[in-house]
């Protein structure tokens, strides 16, 4: 069954690192919805996640070698790679940059969840206002945001705590932005 995000939806969901916000990747007044919850600086762009990497591959526009090592070795899992964007991805998910981050979870019940959506792909960030720590779990998530999102009861809590490592992969040799749960 199909899930239909109706226009302006944000959902609420575990991860296998924190607890994130999401929402159709084309969907701009839900795009801004999330800025607004959050309290998020313009100029941060979200990521996109999917469950699987062939729903991604058409918002990117080239992966190096390197990168195609990473995807191998880590996904699904912890790990955010940066690309240059293709046409497709909108500038409101990227704050206007030329770049777009996609990362593949491995959590059964995000990747239930993203099955079930169209398109499979949701543009994402942390649960949590910026500058602060996120959701720890599905009752946080529900008390702080539960009144501006639809929040996402995992059948069981599994997370790490610990954000994704990032690593920018547009030029030569892959360069680590954030070091997260994955050492690279």
């Amino acid at each position: 069954m199909l899930i239909k995000l109706n226009k302006g939806e944000v959902l609420g969901f575990e991860t296998d690192t924190v607890w994130g916000l999401g929402c159709l990747p084309n969907d701009s007044k839900a795009v801004d919805k999330i800025y607004e919850i959050k309290g998020r600086d313009r100029t941060k762009p979200l990521i996109l996640m999917s469950n699987n990497l062939e729903s991604l591959m058409s918002y990117v526009l080239y992966v190096p070698d390197y990168a195609k090592t990473l995807i191998d070795k880590y996904f699904p899992g912890a790990l955010t790679l940066i690309f240059e964007k293709s046409n497709l991805t909108p500038n409101f998910i990227t704050s206007g940059k030329n770049t777009v981050g996609i990362r593949v979870p491995a959590h059964q019940g995000f990747q239930e969840l993203c099955a079930k959506i169209d398109g499979n792909v949701l543009a994402t960030t942390s649960l949590n206002l910026s500058n602060e720590q996120p959701a720890k779990n599905y009752d946080e998530a529900c008390e702080k945001f539960g009144s501006k999102v639809t929040v996402i009861k995992p059948e069981n809590q599994i997370n790490t705590g610990v954000s994704s490592t990032v690593i920018l992969c547009t030029g030569d040799e892959p360069m680590i932005l954030r070091q997260g749960s994955i050492r690279i």
